[in-house]
């Protein structure tokens, strides 16, 4: 007998460019899927060094003066990850089979209602003596958890040798999701931050994507999405060139970590409601769109329709929330990423930053504007970057040295691509400004200087920590520790093992002290109502377009209220909270009904 659900109900999203550069390596055996960014070549280049150093592994240096650098590093360093993950689960398998405490450990961690974890617990019931039977049975049955990796599918700069700018195959996301395909994994590629359409046509040009008569994928595709709209036009996209995507991960736009992508005024309850009720319209529009595109490629065409999973992400805190949106919304699994920030054994952050982020407050978690993306930002008070950042404005040495160019994405003043936080680009910006200062009043002058210097060297500032913590040296401006935790780590506050994380998430125990925890669901609405008025407050020239957006934010928000109302009075969960979830609502819902937005003036 097999079991066809994976062994668990949570995944770790990727974190940054660094915090799950190496987590497959730290958990993967465990059977926990995880994400690594792949976007950072450089950051991957040590990392595949330092783990060649510390299993042994042979180790060539791939250096930047070589061709095709950039995936040959993914590539090597993927390879290097799957080869070490390996190793560990067959020593763990091993460790399980010798080790009672080991064997009651691994069960302690699995889903209460797995069966796994029941078909283990009565083989040790049995009698843990009879080797052969627990070790057939793992064989049988346990894997180990995905490796995955994310493209954010816009940074995808131009690269040149010299002056000569080169194919599009080199463009960085290009190059990275070469980097991937080439690699020996059987896993996905987490495609986010929206679409891509030349991205998404070269995907094409590698086979591991494609599926065989059997339906069987080598590589899969993972659209991160935020709502019912994108998913259908992408989804449909990849299709016609004959690509499935075998999973809509969907996130809160702004209750989630790093870049926050609002939606307009959509909630994540009602959205996921369109996706349980839709899913099948999404199946089929692909599906027929997929074979059709194989059938003109003469390539095969799968017996059965390929497996589609919804998932979801941002803000989740309990395991009764866990519990509910896997039953509710018949999710496949349920992201868990910035607690893991203060896993050591899941995460790679240094000492000092995992300290700030157990005793920071929600005052101290906020939306910022420091990514050079132009896209807000979750981070979080307090950290050496926004210090040595600071130290640098008041030295009126604002701006970075951009030794990395993963952002350089703007041609405004240079046809390479020039990044918003480079002192090379503020130094400009700031000399513009000055020339009109004395048409400006202090504070908005004050106003605009802040908004030019108020970028974070990201590519550097989200690398660091893995640095720090593996002690490896690090080079040139020294820009400290930039991190991208939700708001949602305001409620955890103190740093915790693996084991006790896991079974938190399955409610077997609490690593959550804080008593006046608001539902996920309360938390995110929170944060739109307040997005929704710090619009309303910064806007400068009001249009049509925009009073329209502000209109349809509104109305959405109002709807996701009624939605919430009538699915806290019929839900079995929660019942001891129920009464202050519906007062909540009812608080932001009166909030809202004051907010007004503005109308055009008619001249």
């Amino acid at each position: 007998m097999t079991f066809s659900k994976p062994i668990h109900t949570f995944h770790i999203p990727v974190m940054g460019l660094a915090f799950t550069i190496d987590s497959p390596i730290r958990v993967a055996h465990f059977g926990i899927d995880s994400v690594i960014s792949i976007t950072d070549d450089e950051l991957i280049e040590k990392m595949d060094a330092f783990y060649s150093a510390k299993f042994k592994i042979p180790y060539q240096e791939i250096t930047a003066k070589m061709d095709d650098f950039r995936a040959k590093r993914i590539t090597h360093y993927l390879n290097l990850v799957d080869s070490i993950v390996k190793e560990k689960f067959e020593n763990f398998k091993t460790e399980l089979v010798e080790s009672k405490v080991a064997l009651e450990n691994y069960i302690a961690m699995l889903p209460n209602q797995s069966e796994i974890k029941m078909g283990l617990q009565q083989l040790i019931d049995d009698g843990y003596a009879v080797k052969d039977n627990i070790k057939h049975f793992i064989e049988e049955h346990l894997s180990s958890g995905a490796i995955d990796v994310n493209i954010m599918t816009k940074v995808d700069k131009d690269n040149f040798i010299k002056n000569n700018l080169l194919p599009v195959e080199y463009n960085d996301a290009h190059a990275a999701l070469r980097g991937f395909a080439n690699s020996n994994l059987t896993s996905a590629v987490v495609l986010s931050a929206g679409m891509n359409p030349r991205l998404y046509s070269y995907i094409e040009q590698f086979k591991d994507f494609f599926p065989d008569a059997n339906g069987a994928l080598k590589k899969k595709i993972i659209l991160k999405v935020s709502d019912f709209r994108s998913a259908m036009i992408q989804g449909n996209f990849l299709a016609k060139k004959g690509l499935w995507v075998s999973e809509y991960r969907i996130e809160s736009g702004l209750n989630c970590g790093g870049h926050a992508f609002a939606t307009d005024g959509l909630l994540l309850g009602p959205i996921l409601e369109e996706f349980k009720q839709k899913k099948q319209q999404l199946i089929q529009s692909a599906q027929e769109l997929m074979e059709k595109a194989l059938l003109q490629k003469q390539m095969s065409i799968p017996q059965k329709s390929l497996p589609l999973k919804i998932t979801a992400q941002g803000g989740v805190g309990t395991a009764e929330e866990h519990q509910f949106l896997l039953n509710q919304y018949a999710l496949e699994s349920v992201g868990w990423g910035s607690p893991f920030l203060l896993v050591p054994e899941a995460t790679s952050v240094d000492a000092e930053t995992r300290a700030l982020l157990a005793k920071s407050k929600e005052g101290d978690f906020y939306l910022s504007h420091i990514s050079p993306l132009g896209v807000p930002f979750n981070t979080v008070k307090g950290t050496t970057n926004e210090f040595l950042k600071q130290q640098r404005i008041e030295d009126k040495k604002a701006g970075s040295s951009c030794p990395k160019k993963l952002l350089a994405l703007g041609k405004e003043y240079d046809s390479k691509g020039m990044c918003t936080a480079s002192k090379k680009y503020q130094d400009i910006k700031l000399e513009e400004l000055a020339s009109k200062k004395d048409s400006l009043s202090e504070s908005d002058f004050k106003k605009f200087q802040t908004k030019i210097t108020e970028k974070s060297c990201l590519c550097v500032g989200l690398a660091n920590a893995s640095y720090l913590e593996n002690n490896i040296k690090i080079k040139g401006q020294d820009q400290g520790i930039v991190i991208c935790p939700g708001p949602n780590l305001a409620y955890f506050d103190c740093e915790v093992s693996l084991s006790d994380m896991v079974c938190h998430i399955y409610g077997n125990t609490n690593v959550m002290q804080h008593q006046h925890r608001p539902h996920v669901f309360i938390n995110e609405l929170k944060l739109y109502v307040d997005y929704l008025k710090q619009d309303l407050e910064n806007i400068a020239d009001i249009t049509a377009a925009q009073i329209k957006k502000w209109q349809l934010f509104k109305s959405n928000l109002l709807e996701g209220i009624v939605y919430y109302q009538n699915l806290f009075s019929n839900t079995t969960y929660f019942k001891s909270d129920i009464a202050t979830i519906q007062n909540q609502l009812l608080h932001y819902n009166n909030i809202l009904k004051t907010i007004e937005i503005p109308s055009l003036e008619l001249a």
